[in-house]
C-alpha cells in the first residue's frame, strides 16, 4: 500500500482511522469482559485442583528424595531439608494467585486481540470474524493450559525427583557446602536482597518514564507514517492497541524486575560461598545494580554503560571497565558500533499477529523437531524397530517414557548427521533450512541447547561415519543400552574399535540426556501424545497392529497348550489391544 507522504496525508490518515480502531477496542473490550470470567475460572478451577490434589504427593516426596539423594553433600542437605517448609507451603498459594491472574489476564487478552486479527487483508467474512474470534479458542486454550500444567505437576515433577535419586558416578563429587562459609553467606544475603531491592526497584522506576514515552513515540511515528512493524494495512489496528497497552508493558517490566531483585540479592551468598570472600560479595551486590542498569540502557537504546560504581566481584577475571572499553574499541575499529544500534531500529515489515508469532524461531525449532518425530517414527514403525505396544501404552496408559526419549534423540542424531556430511556450519533441520549462527534465536535457553548439538555436530564429523554405520546406530539408540562398548556386540557394529565405540556411546547417552531435559517441558508430553496417535493410525492403516495381534494370538495359544501357568499374563497382554479397537471409530478417526 501507499504510505502516507507529507503532514496533512498523515494527518487526515490518522484522523480516519481512530473511528475504525475505537470500533474495534469496543468490540473487543466486549468480548474479553465475557470470556475473561470462562477463561479465568477453567484456568483457576482446574489448576487449584491439581495443586491441591497433587500438594500431599509433593510435599512429602520432595522431601524422601532429597533425604536419599546422595548428589548433595551432607551439610547442604541438612539445609535444604530445613529450608524447604517455606517454599512447599508458599507453593500452593503463589500457584493459585498467578492461576488466576494469569487466567483472567489471558481471557482478557487474547479475545482482544483476536478481534483486530480478524479485520486482517487475508480474512474472509471479516465481519463476521470480528465476532466470533477469540472467544471459543480462548476457552479451549484455557483447557490445554490446564492439561500442560497437569503435565508439569504430575510428570515432570517426578521426572526431576527420579533424576535427584538417581546414583552418583564414582567420580562425581556431591554438592556440598563449607560451615566455616555458612555465617559469612548468610550476612551478605541479608545485606543483597534489601540493598538490591531497593537500588534495582529505583532504577527500575527511574527508567520507566523513559520507556513509556520512548515506546509511545516510536508506535506514534509508525502508526501516522505506516512505517516499521504496521507498514501493511492489516497491522494498522494493532498500533493503536499496542498504544494503549503499552504502559501494561511498562508496568509488567518493572514488577519483573522488581522480582528479579530478590533472587539477584539471595546470589549475594552464592558469590561468597564460591570465591570464599565477604568482600566479593559485597561487591557483587554494588556491581549488579550496575550490570541492571546498563541491561535497561542497551533495551532503551540510551547511553553506553553506566553511571554507578561496578567493582570485579569475581576473582582472576579482567575488570569491568577495560571489558566495556575493549568491546567498544573493537566496536569502533570494525565500523559496526553505529550499524549496531541502526540495525535495531530499521523497520521490519509485518503482517498478521499470528504470522508473527508463528515466524518466532525457536517456535519453527520445537515443530521442525515434532514434525521430524513424525516422520522418523512411521520409518522407523515400518522396519519394526518401533514396538506397537509401547505406541499403545504411551496412549492408553501414560507411559511414553522410552518412545518419547529414545525417537527424539534418533530425529536429532539424523539431524546431526545430515548436518556433519554436509559440512554445514550449523544444523540442517530440513532440506531448505540451515540453523546457523546468522538465524537462530537470540535467546540464551536456546543456546544453552544448540550449543552442546554443536560441539557432537563436530565430534560426529570427526569420526566420518559412514553409511552401513550410520543404518546400524538407528537400531542401538532405539534398542541398546548404550553404556559400555561390550553393549555393541550383539547388535552388529561393523567397528570393534573400542575407542570408537565408546565415542559414539557418550554422544548417543549425551542426546538421551538432552531429550530428556526436553521432556520435561509442559507442551512436550502434550504434542507426543499427539505423534503416538497419529503413529498409532500408521500402524492400522500399514497392518502393523494386525500383524502385532496376529502374533501375540499365536503366542498365547502356544502358552495356553503348555498349561495353565502363565499366572493370567495372556489376558494381560491382550488388554491393550483390546483397548486400542475402541480408540478408532468407523471412519478412523481417534476418539
Amino acid at each position: 500500500m501507499e504510505v502516507p507522504l507529507g503532514f496533512l496525508a498523515k494527518l487526515w490518515s490518522f484522523l480516519s482511522f481512530l473511528p475504525f480502531f475505537f470500533l474495534l477496542l469496543m468490540l473487543g473490550l466486549l468480548k474479553g469482559s465475557l470470556v475473561a470470567p470462562l477463561a479465568g475460572g477453567i484456568i483457576v478451577f482446574g489448576n487449584s485442583a491439581v495443586i491441591i490434589g497433587l500438594w500431599p504427593a509433593h510435599f512429602l516426596w520432595t522431601y524422601y528424595c532429597v533425604a536419599e539423594t546422595k548428589r548433595v553433600g551432607l551439610f547442604l542437605k541438612i539445609l535444604g531439608l530445613i529450608s524447604l517448609p517455606l517454599p512447599l507451603l508458599l507453593w500452593p498459594i503463589l500457584a493459585i494467585f498467578g492461576s488466576l491472574l494469569g487466567g483472567l489476564g489471558y481471557g482478557f487478552l487474547a479475545p482482544l486481540v483476536a478481534t483486530f486479527e480478524a479485520v486482517g487483508e487475508t480474512s474472509a467474512g471479516k465481519f463476521f470474524h470480528c465476532f466470533i474470534d477469540g472467544c471459543w479458542s480462548t476457552l479451549k486454550g484455557s483447557c490445554t493450559v490446564v492439561r500442560d500444567f497437569t503435565d508439569f505437576c504430575f510428570h515432570s515433577y517426578f521426572s526431576y525427583m527420579d533424576e535427584l535419586r538417581e546414583k552418583v558416578p564414582p567420580n562425581e563429587k556431591p554438592v556440598d557446602i563449607k560451615l566455616s562459609k555458612l555465617p559469612s553467606c548468610f550476612l551478605a544475603t541479608l545485606l543483597g536482597v534489601p540493598v538490591d531491592v531497593v537500588l534495582i526497584t529505583i532504577v527500575a522506576l527511574w527508567k520507566s518514564p523513559y520507556m513509556l514515552l520512548k515506546g509511545w513515540k516510536r508506535l506514534l511515528e509508525d502508526l501516522i507514517g505506516r512505517e516499521g512493524p504496521f507498514l501493511e494495512t492489516v497491522c494498522v489496528p494493532f498500533a493503536g492497541l499496542a498504544i494503549i497497552l503499552w504502559p501494561l508493558a511498562v508496568v509488567m517490566a518493572v514488577i519483573s524486575a522488581i522480582i528479579s531483585s530478590l533472587f539477584l540479592g539471595f546470589y549475594a551468598g552464592v558469590i561468597v560461598h564460591q570465591e570464599d570472600s565477604l568482600w566479593l560479595g559485597l561487591a557483587y551486590i554494588v556491581s549488579v545494580v550496575s550490570l541492571f542498569e546498563e541491561y535497561v540502557n542497551d533495551l532503551l537504546y540510551l547511553r553506553e554503560g553506566s553511571c554507578l560504581p561496578r567493582p570485579n566481584y569475581r576473582r582472576n577475571t579482567t575488570p569491568p571497565d577495560d571489558e566495556r572499553h575493549d568491546r567498544k574499541n573493537e566496536m569502533e575499529g570494525s565500523g559496526s558500533g553505529s550499524g549496531s544500534y541502526n540495525s535495531k531500529m530499521l523497520p521490519q515489515r509485518s503482517k498478521t499477529l499470528k504470522c508473527t508469532i508463528q515466524q518466532y524461531k525457536p517456535v519453527q525449532v520445537w515443530d521442525w523437531l515434532f514434525t521430524s518425530c513424525e516422520d522418523n517414527g512411521r520409518m522407523l514403525l515400518r522396519e519394526g524397530l518401533v514396538d506397537v505396544k509401547d505406541i499403545g501404552e504411551c496412549i492408553l496408559k501414560g507411559n511414553c517414557k522410552k518412545l518419547s526419549v529414545k525417537l527424539p534423540a534418533w530425529s536429532i542424531l539424523q539431524c546431526l548427521l545430515a548436518s556433519a556430511k554436509s559440512n554445514a556450519s550449523g544444523l540442517v533441520i530440513s532440506d531448505e533450512i540451515e540453523l546457523t549462527e546468522n538465524n537462530w534465536p537470540r535467546d540464551k535457553v536456546f543456546e544453552w541447547f544448540i550449543g552442546p548439538l554443536l560441539i557432537m555436530k563436530e565430534q560426529i564429523k570427526g569420526l566420518q561415519i559412514d553409511e552401513i554405520e550410520e543404518a546400524c546406530l538407528k537400531k542401538l539408540v532405539m534398542d541398546s543400552k548404550n553404556e559400555k562398548p561390550e553393549d555393541w556386540d550383539d547388535i552388529g557394529f561393523p567397528s570393534q574399535d573400542n575407542v570408537r565405540r565408546a565415542q559414539l556411546q557418550a554422544i548417543i547417552r549425551r542426546l538421551l540426556g538432552i531429550v530428556t531435559s526436553l521432556s520435561r517441558i509442559p507442551t512436550f508430553r502434550r504434542r507426543f501424545t499427539g505423534l503416538a496417535k497419529v503413529l498409532y493410525m500408521e500402524a492400522v492403516q500399514s497392518g502393523v497392529l494386525e500383524d502385532h495381534v496376529v502374533k501375540s494370538s499365536t503366542s498365547e495359544r502356544g502358552q495356553g497348550n503348555e498349561g495353565p501357568s502363565d499366572g493370567g499374563n495372556g489376558k494381560n497382554s491382550r488388554s491393550w489391544e483390546e483397548n486400542s479397537e475402541h480408540e478408532v471409530n468407523g471412519s478412523g478417526n481417534i476418539v
